[in-house]
């Protein structure tokens, strides 16, 4: 299986954070890593691979080297979240003969693409089990159960000129035919459980966090397959990258792979990159006070998120010398006003990490007159004091509900990981 093929599994798996994490871990396994619950070096053999999960949608991994873990990890980092809708807490409602949940609008979503596609529901449940136990459980609808269709152009003759969406009364998917009083959501999750594993039965639906996701599968476009499209590349082509390069990097000295959750909405969270997690697993493999500031100091982080390829019907989006190419390879992130991580020692070092890797690395920067968004990377180096570089594959459509970017600048990024991790420079 070639690495494009293993990326499409992956992202067809990966539907919502929790599944994310969950395939990872999955992986991680399989590769002959340990699950703890917490990292301790005394616990820990050269050469093997341990990871931990928070809150079922983050994730940190961790492969023990032979030096002393002060000498400095290097670290990837991604986030497991992308823009969606999600279900409201009390999502039914409806008229006109359609019953219809309330959505949230999570992250800055592309919303014109999420017209007329088939959505499936996915997430975590937590239901109160017939024992009486308080129990979380991955769902999956594994089929589209709802659809926002648009309005007709023949009763909105200037949709085609402009078009403004209200997020509150425009996206609403329909689920049925039939009144709103007749359905009851909760009961509905509780059915489709017991339908795929009979021992939930009696289980009683407590709360969720489920989002709308679309059923056209990962695959490959392009005469000539030289696309890859998808949902939610931003940023789990990311997460992909890291994940296999660690675990293929098994000669590799001290090493981490960081996915964290909430990237879309600040990092602001227990689980986020402006949470504790990472610091408590920085403490945990280096306790003393001055080992740990060692240990950071002596480190390197990568903050891998996508980059804007060029787009050739909007060329003047970019500016003209900073214009990353769809098959270009990967992209270092500058930005002087510090929404990237890179300074110029960083790029440095990763343009000469890509030379001998033999991978080609492009820069980008925002257009003066053009709002730049942001990574993990500002926020991690803030947090831990990590120099840290930002970079990404270009991509196209960033935050639609189908995502787009070159299969042979794959392979490309999983070999400058894999240096990376091997310290090549």
């Amino acid at each position: 299986m070639t690495q494009v093929d293993e990326l499409l599994e992956f992202l067809g798996e990966a539907i919502t954070p929790f599944h994310a994490v969950s395939a990872m871990a999955g992986r991680l396994l399989a590769a002959g890593f340990s699950e703890v619950e917490r990292f301790d070096t005394a616990e820990m053999k050269p050469g093997f691979g341990y990871f931990m999960t928070r809150q079922g949608s983050s994730l940190i991994a961790v492969r023990a080297g032979q030096s002393p873990v002060e000498a400095g990890l290097r670290l990837v980092g991604a986030h497991t979240d992308s823009p969606n809708l999600s279900v409201k807490p009390n999502p039914v409602k409806g008229r006109d003969g359609c019953v219809q949940l309330g959505v949230d609008v999570y992250g800055g979503a592309l919303l014109n693409p999420w017209f007329d596609r088939d959505l499936a529901v996915a997430g975590r449940v937590t239901v109160l089990t017939a024992q009486d136990q308080l129990e979380s459980v991955l769902f999956d609808s594994g089929r589209a159960v709802a659809v926002i269709p648009s309005l007709a152009i023949h009763l909105d003759r200037e949709a085609n000129k402009q078009r403004s969406i209200n997020p509150q009364k425009d996206v609403v998917p329909l689920v049925m035919v039939g009144e709103p009083q007749g359905f009851d959501f909760k009961v509905w999750l509780a059915e489709m459980l017991m339908e795929k594993d009979p021992q939930w039965q009696g289980a009683r639906v407590m709360d969720y966090e489920l989002s709308l996701y679309d059923t056209q599968a990962p695959g490959l476009v392009g005469m000539d397959n030289a696309f890859v499209t998808s949902a939610r590349l931003d940023n789990l082509l990311s997460c992909h990258a890291g994940l296999s390069a660690l675990i293929e990097a098994d000669d590799a000295d001290w090493s981490m792979f960081v996915a964290t959750d909430h990237e879309e909405v600040g990092s602001a969270s227990t689980v986020g990159a402006q949470g504790p997690m990472l610091m408590d697993a920085l403490t945990a493999l280096a306790p003393d006070p001055v080992m740990n500031q060692s240990l950071r100091t002596c480190s390197w982080m990568l903050s891998v998120d996508n980059a804007h390829a060029v787009h050739p019907n909007y060329s003047d989006k970019h500016d003209e010398q900073h214009n990353p190419k769809l098959g270009g390879g990967p992209v270092i992130k500058i930005n002087r006003n510090q929404r990237y991580a890179t300074d110029s020692e960083g790029a440095a070092r990763l343009r000469l990490l890509a030379e001998r890797a033999g991978v080609s690395v492009q820069a980008f920067v925002m257009r003066a007159d053009l709002a730049c968004g942001s990574t993990i990377g500002p926020i991690t180096a803030t947090e831990t004091g990590i120099p840290t570089t930002d970079l990404g594959l270009p991509t196209l459509a960033m935050h639609s509900i189908r995502e787009l970017a070159c299969a042979a600048d794959i392979p490309q990024l999983n070999a400058l990981l894999q240096a990376f991790y091997r310290r090549a420079v």
